[in-house]
């Protein structure tokens, strides 16, 4: 464990502050040079750093990156290290940085890719990779015992072996087996079971001759061989030193002596076996049984999966990050990169997965001391983020962060433009389409459930395993029984109210809040569980807990081990169970769907806001501001026209009502039932209003946007789970919603395109002022806005991949040169030149003011007057300088006509001014001057005055 920084890590400051980020997702189709070719763009936008997805070399084709294959290199889809250095230094060239994404959680496995993963696959628990993965190599399942199960077939193991999909072949001394894209190494040790076949006829050949002689001595090599279950480092060097030489042996053989060659290409062919003859293959099965790894097929695999995965994804394996070897060996490259001032800052992904978070980013903050003195000089510290979903009540641990990439900001300010004054209307709009009425929590335990009882079922066995023997080590819970155990881990799982917590064994105690957590969930699942003995969740609470005083001091280790894994398992089923499940059913209004969103929370008000904000400029003043990301299930700017419909619920609810009688000839009877449900029919509605383009469409382009929009269906069935999924799709399911959405979005549907158009139209326009009001309060606000690839003009994605299209840069470079009269922009919003304009203004307005916007105090300013409800505003104070940031909100209900919210719309309200205000404010948007006037012994300014000609308002002192 690596010694704390100091006490309180949140009392240092970063070395680095960026004034702005700009995500970019780097793959093949966006290189090095790619990013190289937009700095001088970024730069002109008012983006100080670069903020780039994982580029270290990713499983072959990776459009993400976060399957990382090999931490040691660059990605050479994505360039070498000459086109990497230009584009640092161009970035330097431009005073500008860029923040790195490291993923110590997991690696890429797939297409046999990963060369420490194929060391373990060929030597299992001896290789010197093996402590690198989490695997468990003493399985409950006594056949897996020293293998790791390879759920990677695409049917039964037999089936697969039979059509010989799986072949042995022979390359340069190696043995290896074929699944299509996978390479499976042989394990040296069992090269004898291939070579000895029909081995008489060679010998009596050649047995005299010098090869004959050096394939007996390969042959006597190969059963020295230490085991693969050797385990002290001399047997493990000793091994992995002598299976080399018997490949460079072999190989050598081979190229000298055909007769061997040729003998190998006969056993080769022998063992693969011959179509529509079963008993050919048992020589090639006796083979693969042999083998560190057991291949099995993937969809019936979940319960027996012996290694750690990211969420529940096959291709991903975790690592052991808590094990001091694993954590150099996977930074050494990110840290070279440090060391050669490369880069500025590093966002952490998924830092719930670790062991042990908070030792491992206090180990990073020390590595990084280590290497970079320089940046921790003055009480400074490395520029260092984590992705960490927070819940609406939770607080980040005091990491040595300065926060978190901002999904918890994206949440909240999001909820500011839904009307919490129609939850009930809106309650009633959906219940009354969907005939639903369950409250979220409810679709969220059950999908948790869900996942525990599929895809991560084994996690859910090696825990209650674990439990079993603590139980038989006490007289008064010895009486448990193993489905008792199961079933309460389940239920404590299920009813969890947060992703993790943080129990450790640096710290003595429970912290207040993991208690608070842990006592609520054993409470939830006692109270949902009544008919069950509650003396077995109490049990498991005392372990959780850290009360089980029976445990002795030899097996506290083993305690701690259980509690870390306890907290692993609890993180990716939530994320599965409700970002990927949950979010997909409750349709009640889905801008609310979001990732770190709790959608039965309609709305936040302005008050809750301000103290929110308040709050992180004290504690997090240097997080990241997020309003769209890769991961986000929508843009910003389709929750911006989504949440006003919060607004008009009645006409909503009647538009809906109209637009699925007019489509009720698209529908189809499956299993007896109308399809598609009225739930997903809702999600329909609100995701083409949400996403409904602002310029008329082309042929071509009313095609593309069908194909996404039935794409994005496919993908949340599949999600929902509930028709079908990824683990068992219904062909007859999809392909009656893909024929629905053809039929609904065909413009042969005149119908419900006049009046589908009229509405969409209008909240299009509700979206627009939506959309600069979270952008203001993004810019302005106490954190560091951060910006997803693209979204500088309008962006109507959906959830990935849809949000993962390449990026126009051309196009932003042309409108960022032509922006226009302001006026103008607002008139005519299509081309996107609205949101760039806004978004450049107040990002070079920031980067002048850069330490009042990093530095200065957040203060909430009061409003007053007949539209003192859509208005939100604060200022940023630092000395005698200050800033303020106002902004319109609930549009719809205070110009139902969809004009813009600027001028005498309004009549009598007023913005409060802090102290020490100057007698006017420039408005950075039109140069206008708004007054400040005294009234009720308080100053104010006229919000007629402040929106005059546009509708937000950045101020500074004129």
């Amino acid at each position: 464990m690596a010694p704390r920084l100091v006490d309180q890590t949140s009392a240092m400051s970063p070395a680095v502050v960026p004034a702005a980020t700009y995500r970019l997702q780097f793959n093949t189709s966006f290189t090095f040079d790619d990013a190289t070719a937009i700095v001088d763009y970024l730069d002109r936008l008012g983006i100080s750093h670069c903020y780039a997805s994982s580029y270290f070399r990713a499983v072959p084709g990776s459009t993400h990156g976060y399957d990382v294959a090999d931490p040691t290199q660059l990605n050479p889809e994505i360039g070498d290290r000459e086109s990497y250095d230009r584009w640092v230094r161009t970035l330097r060239g431009h005073h500008m940085g860029h923040i790195i994404d490291l993923v110590p959680n997991h690696m890429g496995i797939a297409q046999s890719a990963n060369p420490w993963w194929q060391d373990v696959l060929e030597n299992g628990p001896s290789s010197q990779y093996a402590s690198f993965f989490d695997i468990d190599w003493h399985p409950l399942k006594v056949e897996l015992e020293n293998k790791v199960l390879l759920p990677i077939l695409g049917d039964s193991y037999g089936a697969a072996l039979e059509r010989q999909e799986i072949t042995l072949h022979y390359v340069n001394g190696a043995f290896n087996a074929h699944y299509f894209g996978s390479v499976l190494p042989i394990a040296p040790g069992t090269y004898d079971r291939i070579l000895e076949v029909d081995a008489d006829a060679l010998l009596a050949e050649i047995g005299e001759r010098d090869d004959g002689l050096e394939l007996l001595s390969i042959l006597t090599a190969i059963r020295h061989l230490p085991g693969r279950e050797a385990q002290t480092p001399q047997a493990r060097a000793e091994r992995n030193r002598e299976k080399e030489v018997i490949k460079r042996r072999l190989a050598r053989l081979t190229a000298d002596s055909p007769a061997v060659l040729s003998h190998i290409e006969r056993a080769v062919k022998t063992l693969n076996g011959e179509r529509n003859h079963p008993r050919s293959f048992d020589r090639l099965d006796d083979l693969l049984s042999a083998q560190p790894y057991r291949l099995a097929y993937w969809r019936v695999a979940a319960e027996e999966i012996n290694y750690r995965r990211f969420f529940d994804i096959n291709e991903l394996a975790a690592l052991r990050m808590e094990d001091p070897q694993v954590f150099e060996r996977t930074h050494a490259f990110a840290f070279e990169l440090l060391r050669e001032g490369c880069i500025d800052g590093i966002r952490i992904d998924h830092v719930d997965g670790l062991y042990d978070p908070g030792d491992y980013l206090d180990r990073l903050q020390a590595r990084a001391r280590d290497v970079r003195p320089d940046l921790f000089s003055h009480d400074r510290r490395l520029y260092l983020v984590v992705e960490k979903i927070l819940g609406l009540d939770e607080r980040l641990p005091s990491w040595p962060v300065e926060g978190t990439t901002g999904y918890e900001f994206l949440v909240r300010v999001n909820g500011l433009f839904v009307d919490g004054r129609s939850e009930r209307a809106v309650n009633e709009a959906f219940e009354r389409f969907t005939r639903l009425r369950a409250p979220f929590r409810e679709f969220a335990y059950r999908s948790k459930q869900l996942i525990l009882r599929m895809s991560m079922a084994s996690e859910l066995q090696v825990l209650a395993h674990g439990l079993n023997r603590f139980s038989e080590r006490n007289r008064h819970s010895r009486d448990f029984t193993l489905n008792l155990l199961v079933y309460a881990m389940r239920e404590i799982i299920a009813s969890f109210p947060v992703y993790r917590t943080y129990v450790n064994g640096r710290e003595p105690d429970v912290s207040a809040h993991d208690r608070r957590y842990i006592e609520y969930a054993v409470s939830e699942a006692k109270r949902r569980n009544p008919r069950h003995p509650s003396v077995v969740f109490d049990f498991v609470r005392g372990l959780l807990l850290k009360k089980a005083d029976y445990i002795p001091e030899e097996a506290r280790e083993e305690h701690l081990k259980f509690l870390s894994k306890f907290q692993q398992v609890t993180s990716p089923v939530t994320a599965k169970g409700i970002e990927d499940t949950a979010l997909y059913i409750y349709n009640r209004l889905v801008s609310l769907n979001e990732v770190g969103g709790e959608p039965d929370k309609f709305g936040v008000t302005a008050e809750a806001l301000h103290a929110w904000l308040a709050e992180r400029a004290r504690r997090w003043p240097h997080a990241l501001s997020a309003s769209s990301t890769h991961d986000t299930k929508r843009s910003e700017d389709v929750r911006a026209r989504i949440n006003a419909l919060s607004e008009i619920a009645g006409e909503w609810r009647q538009a809906a009502g109209r637009w699925a009688r007019i489509n009720r000839k698209a529908r189809l009877i499956l299993d007896g039932e109308s399809y598609p449900s009225r739930n997903e029919e809702y999600l329909l509605y609100q995701t083409i209003v949400g996403t409904w383009p602002v310029q008329p469409m082309s042929g071509e382009q009313e095609r593309e946007y069908c194909q996404r929009i039935t794409d994005y269906m496919l993908k949340t069935m599949r999600e929902a789970k509930v028709f079908t999924s990824w683990l068992n799709p219904s062909e007859p399911h999809e392909q009656a919603m893909t024929r629905f959405v053809e039929m609904v979005l065909s413009p042969a549907n005149a119908a419900f395109r006049r009046d589908f158009g009229e509405l969409a139209s209008r909240v299009a326009r509700y979206g627009v002022y939506n959309s600069l009001a979270q952008l203001a309060i993004k810019i302005g606000a106490p954190g560091v806005p951060d910006f997803y690839q693209g979204t500088e003009l309008w962006d109507f994605s959906l959830v990935d991949p849809d949000n993962r299209r390449p990026v126009d840069y051309e196009k932003r470079r042309r409108l960022l040169e032509n922006l226009g009269d302001p006026a103008e922009l607002l008139e005519h919003p299509e081309d996107g030149r609205l949101k760039l304009f806004a978004t450049t203004t107040m990002l070079k307005a920031r980067r002048a003011a850069h330490d009042l916007f990093r530095c200065g105090r957040y203060e909430p300013l009061a409003i007053d007057g007949s539209a003192r409800e859509h208005v939100f505003a604060f200022a940023r104070v630092l000395g005698q300088r200050q800033a303020i940031v106002a902004v319109p909100r609930l549009v719809a209900s205070l110009q139902p006509d969809g004009s813009a919210p600027t001028g005498e719309v309004w009549r009598d309200t007023r913005i409060a001014v802090p102290d020490d205000a100057p007698r006017c404010y420039r408005q950075a948007f039109t140069g206008e001057c708004a007054a400040v006037i005294e009234e009720g012994g308080r100053r104010w300014m006229r919000a007629a005055d402040v929106f005059a000609r546009f509708p937000i308002a950045l101020l500074e002192a004129a």
